[in-house]
Formats: structure tokens, sequence, C-alpha cells
């Protein structure tokens, strides 16, 4: 099957070309909705690296940005029944989503960058930020599948256009709209999804509705509830700690005051619970509550010329409270001494980031070259404040404040078949607790070029861009402030370091770009984009090991085994690699084929070389779909091969193979089925080799849904 599946995927990728012409492409800033199909046999006219991208500060789809840029679309949310955000980004090249047996919270990894604000996640414009101190994954997010319409990726720090410090990349969730659900001649509507997995008989409930109070203003909302046990790994062993309860919520509102205007506001919140394993058995119930709210506005002039306005604020609350259910011997953080935390100690965990986000577009011509001049600034403020029982796991995670902020000028001019887009960012940031406050700032530029040199009917969507981009990364308050003794198992000493230096990542991106239509048959599509990266990270930081022993390292003697952990910096991290993305839509289905490969490591300022721990597995995912009845059943599959990450020794190979199939069996009614796994593959996600034990992936997973919509 999987060869079956990767031989069609190939060959409907590279079938040569018969006659090609360029995808219309819908107006800047224009968010299109899914097109219609035509009688019989007709393709969609325009596949999912068309679709406009919602982060793009110019309105660009995927395939026209000179970016390594990726769009997951309403309907591959739906086929993929995802219930994490694992599962929403399968087959996205460069990116990997670490989420332990933890499974409500993750954690992205883009080319290899990974926590601390390296991977700005995104809700609805809002930062999630949160960050715990722990074994394995440091910065995690909480958000529902369920709630969201679609996921924009952009990777590298050419997204420094989205904030400070995303030198690995962008990822912007998009939760849905009113205009989404409701029909053109529906004033409110409403639908019920019911949905049952198999391993960890797992429950999903889902109720929507959308009312329509007027043509310029409408409100929706979204309430999701799951219930899950443990789930079975692929050796048929109960993964302890996986099981979980989640109660999640989506209130939005969008009011047009003219028909160049428009006001979004929404209320994104969850409330999870489950349970922290140590030594096999239950050690803390966890509870978790977190709140974004935001507010995002949009005014343009009659012809989008001048003014294309955007000013997004939002605010973001995650609280997390850890409470023992058994004592546990620990040490005393301060002196290192044995102590026993009793049954019924907490430790609370309280992040709030607030955040504003304003830029403009204008755009103009002079001397027959064509000018999109965005320029904007943004500010985000982090609050933390944790506390609880000495010895609890909330003193390893400091309080702080952290503010970090920007301003940006990018123009894109095109001429005929060349593009340039320069761009120059202004970074600065302050972090404060009771010591003196550390801050620093830095301008980082980018340039890109892009040209499309040929005219003929094969070759005319084809587009090649070179680009060089600058990010700047500020310490975070764990970086920084972490201190106190190691709580559990052996103690030791953590140490702060204030005088931690900014990251500056440095990436070097050549890419290609292809469209073409009418390819095999007259309203058929391909959509290809490939790209090779460097990026070189200055000032990387890491944690390491000191030894009292050195005399220079700082490590003091203490109770415990006789190291230290300190984050310091590296002079550099190298990370380079490849990626490729391409579908190809015709009447009969669709296939995909998606691949990344990245290898990078560290370097010292002693010239010592170490592997980077942070590394994904190499990836290749081909996907084919095919429909039936009229469009109305489609039934498909997934392969994914694994490779093991350079350096890792525990990671090994594996491949994993997925079924999904679809039926809208009455305008009303729809039916989901998905076969995960379904091979029953034992695997474990590499990023999680730094955690204390192996933990392993769920085995063979059968999903059945049934959606049920009404509406008038």
């Amino acid at each position: 099957m999987a060869m079956l599946m990767a031989g069609a995927a190939a060959i409907a990728l590279y079938m040569p070309a018969a006659k090609a012409q360029q995808a219309a492409q819908p107006a800047a800033g224009q968010q299109t909705d899914q097109p219609k199909k035509a009688e019989g046999n007709a393709a969609k006219d325009e596949t999912l690296l068309d679709k406009i991208l919602v982060v793009s500060r110019t309105g660009e789809s995927a395939i026209k940005s000179l970016a390594s840029a990726s769009h997951v679309d309403k309907e591959q949310l739906e086929r993929r029944m995802a219930t994490t955000p694992n599962e929403m980004l399968l087959g996205v090249p460069g990116v990997a989503v670490q989420a332990d047996a933890r499974r409500v919270s993750s954690s992205i990894n883009i080319r290899g960058l990974q926590d601390f604000g390296r991977v700005a996640v995104i809700v609805d414009g809002a930062r999630q930020d949160f960050q715990r101190s722990d074994h394995g994954t440091q910065s995690t997010f909480y958000i529902d599948p369920e709630l969201i319409k679609s996921v924009d990726v952009i990777r590298g720090p050419v997204a420094n256009t989205y904030g400070s410090g995303a030198i690995g990349g962008v990822v912007f969730f998009d939760t849905k709209d009113a205009v989404d659900f409701l029909k053109p001649e529906e004033t409110w509507a409403g639908s019920v999804t019911g949905r049952y997995e198999s391993n960890g008989k797992g429950w999903t409930t889902s109720a929507t509705g959308a009312y329509r109070i007027n043509e310029n203003w409408d409100a929706l909302g979204n309430i999701v509830y799951r219930d899950y046990g443990d789930y079975k790994d692929g050796g048929g062993d109960n993964v302890k700690g996986s099981g979980f309860d989640v109660l999640s919520g989506l209130l939005k509102t969008t009011i047009r005051p003219s028909d160049n205007s428009e006001l979004k506001l929404g209320w994104v919140g969850s409330s999870d619970s489950w349970n922290e394993i140590s030594g096999g058995v239950p050690a803390n119930d966890a509870d978790l509550k977190s709140n974004t709210f935001t507010a995002r506005y949009n005014i343009t002039d009659d012809a989008k010329s001048w003014l294309d306005l955007h000013i997004n604020a939002s605010y973001n609350k995650t609280n997390l409270g850890l409470t023992t259910l058994i004592p546990q011997n620990r040490f005393n953080p301060t002196t290192g001494l044995p102590v026993v935390l009793p049954a019924g100690s907490t430790s609370t965990f309280d992040v709030g980031t607030s955040g504003i986000d304003i830029w403009n577009t204008s755009r103009f011509q002079t001397a027959g070259i064509d000018h999109e001049l965005t320029y904007g600034g943004d500010w985000v403020g982090d609050n933390v404040k944790t506390g609880g029982t000495a010895g609890g796991d909330s003193f390893y995670t400091p309080s702080g404040k952290r503010n970090i902020s920007g301003a940006y000028i990018q123009d894109k001019l095109t001429w005929d078949w060349l593009e340039v887009i320069t761009g120059l960012r202004y970074d600065s940031y302050s972090l404060k607790d009771s010591s003196p406050e550390t801050s620093g700032d830095r301008l980082s530029p980018r340039i890109t070029v892009g040209v499309s040199p040929f005219d003929g009917p094969t070759l005319a969507g084809l587009q090649f861009y070179g680009t060089y981009a600058e990010g700047y990364r500020s310490p975070s308050l764990t970086e920084t402030l972490i201190s106190g003794n190691h709580p559990a198992g052996v103690t030791f000493p953590f140490l702060p370091n204030p005088n931690l230096r900014p990251e500056t990542g440095k990436t070097v991106e050549f890419g290609v770009n292809y469209s073409a239509n009418g390819i095999v048959e007259g309203n058929d599509a391909l959509r290809l984009k490939a790209a090779y990266f460097h990026n070189n990270v200055e000032d990387y930081i890491d944690g390491v090991t000191l030894s009292p022993f050195n005399p220079t390292s700082g490590c003091p003697f203490g109770p415990g085994i006789p190291i230290c952990f300190q984050y310091q910096n590296f002079a550099k991290a190298k990370i380079h690699g490849v990626e490729l993305e391409s579908t190809y839509d015709a009447g009969w289905g669709y296939a995909g084929l998606s691949a990344s490969v990245t290898n990078g490591y560290t370097i010292s300022y002693k010239g010592v070389r170490a592997d980077l721990a942070t590394l994904p597995s190499s990836q290749v995912t081909a996907q084919l779909g095919l429909r039936f009845l009229q469009d109305k059943l489609t039934v498909g599959g997934e392969v994914q091969y694994n490779g093991k990450p350079q350096g890792n020794a525990v990671a090994k190979d594996y491949t994993l193979v997925n079924a999904f199939a679809s039926y809208q069996a009455t305008e009303n009614l729809k039916v989901d089925f998905r076969a995960d796994n379904i091979f029953d593959v034992k695997y474990a996600n590499p990023l999680n080799a730094t955690t204390t034990s192996t933990i392993y992936e769920p085995g063979v997973t059968l999903k059945l849904a049934a959606t049920m919509r009404f509406g008038g």
C-alpha cells in the first residue's frame, strides 16, 4: 500500500507538461473561499498552495511567496480529524511538534529551532508565550484543533515582520468565522459533531452556532469537550499519563462598519486536566486554564492603494496549577538539603502576555515599478508569576517581566519578470525581576530577489528566488534567571546568567516555485515549492553542565553531585537542510508529496562541535485522495517515512501509514472515518530523547465521526 500511494503521488507530480497557464490569483489581502467545482470531473481551480496566507502582510498565497510558506486549510483539518496540533501539521515540511505524553500541551519545532520564542506561535494575532521549566520541551501552547479553520507556517527569519524573536519561523492559527459557516441565504446555522477514537477510548463532542445579525455583523460560538483515557503504543503497552479531559470554547464576532473596514473581536479558552506520572504512578494532578482575547481591525481606501491598515491587540493568560497526589522526596531549592513534599502541596505557573501589532501597506508605482511598502511596529510584554510550596516545581521557572518591541519597513518591488524585497527591522528588549534590568537592541536586514525568466507555455510558472535574512531573539526569563537546586532524584545547583547575549539568526535560502494548469486534463493543477536553507545562529543559547573542579566555571561546591547547570551562549549553531512541498489536483482526486531534511550542530567558542539535540526527523510524506459519487465521497491515505536525526542515539527510522474516508451523505449529514498508524508501529518522537524516559506515540487508532448541520 505504501509503495502504491508513493508511486501514484510521484507519477501525478512529475507527469510531463502538455500545456500550462498562470493560475488566477485573488486580490491582495483578500481571503478566498473554497472554490466551486465544475460539472463532471473538473478539478478545483486552485490548490492548497494557492490559498492566501492569513499571516501574510501583503496578501500573498504560499505559491507566490518568495519564502518557505505552507497553508493547511479547513478541508485538510477535517480530513485529519486532529486531536492535537501535531496531527494538524502532518506533512508540513520542516515542522515537527513535541508533546510528550501530555497531549494537550505542544511545542513546535521549525528547522531544528524550538522553545523560548524561537518559533512564534500565534492564535488570531495573540502570541502564545507560556513556559515552564521541565525535562523535555520548555515552551508550550494550548489550542483545540476543533476551533481552528486554517494554519499558516512561514519558516526562517524572513518572518521577522511578524514579531521579535522568531528566528525559526511563525505558526499562525486562525479560528473559525461565521462567514465561513453560514450559507449566503442563512440567518442562523448550527452543527453538532460526535466522535469516537478506539485508542484510549476517547470521545469528542463539538457544537457550533452562528448568527447573522445583519449583512455587516455576524457572530459564531463553538464549544468542544474531549475525554480520553491513556492510549496504547504500538507494542500494546499503556502510556501512563496520556489521558486527559479538556473543555474548550470560542466566541468571535465580526463587524463591518463600512465597505472598506472590518473589526474582529474574539475569545478562545480552555480548561484542561491530566495526571503527571513519576515512577510509573500519578504524582501530580495538573489543571490548566487558558484564555486568549483578541481584537483585529483592518481599514483600506477604495482601491487599497495607500491605505491598508491593520491594528491587532491581544491578551493571553495561562495558569497551570499542580497538586501533589503522593508525598515526594525532594530537595530544598535554597539549601539543597532533603525535604519531603507532602501530598496536597501546590505549584502555580501564571503567565500573562499582552501584545499590540500595527502595520500599513501602501501600493504605488514609480518608473514602471510596482511597490508594496509595508511599515509598522509591535510590542509584546510577558508577565510571569510562579509560586507554591518550597521544593515544588514552580521555583525553577523564575518570575519576572519581559518586554520586546520592534519596528520595521519592507518594500516589495515588482517589474515584469523581476521581484525584489528589501526590509529592515529594529528590535529591543528588557528583562527584569528584583535584580537590575538587562536589555539590548539590534537592526536586522532582509533582501530577497526573485526571477521568472520564462514565457513559454510549460515554464511560464517557474520562479527562482534567493534570500538573505537576519532575526534577533532576546534571552528568556528562565534562561537568564533560573536558580536554586535540582528538585528531585539528585540535587545540584542551577546558576543564573545575567550576561547572556541575544541570539542572531542569519539565514541564506534558495528556492523555486512552480505553477502550471492543464497538465494532463483541461482543468488540473500542479504546484511545487522547494528550498535549500543554511541558518547560522550566532550566540546560540543552550543548557550546559559545569564542574566545580574547574576554577573558571563559577560552579560552587555544594550538596549533591558535583555539577552545576547553566544556560550559556555558544559561538554558533549551524543548521542547513532542504524542503519540498507539492500538490497535484484533478477531477478524480489529488496527490501530494512533501519532504524535509534538517541537519545541524553547535560550535563552542573554543571551536568544539556537538550535535544539535533539537533536530527533528527527516520526513517524506505522500498523500493520495480519490473522489467518487460527484465528490460526495473522498477516500485516500498517507504514508510518512521518518528518518533518524543526525547524532540522536535513541531515535530510529519508522514509517507510518494512515487511511481516511469522508462521505457527505446528505446536505446536512457528514460522516468521517480515519485509521492512523494502521500497522501499529511502535515509535517515539526523537525530540523526546531529552526526557528522562522514552515516551512512545499512539499505536493503531480508529476514528469515527458524524456531523449534523442545520440552519435557516
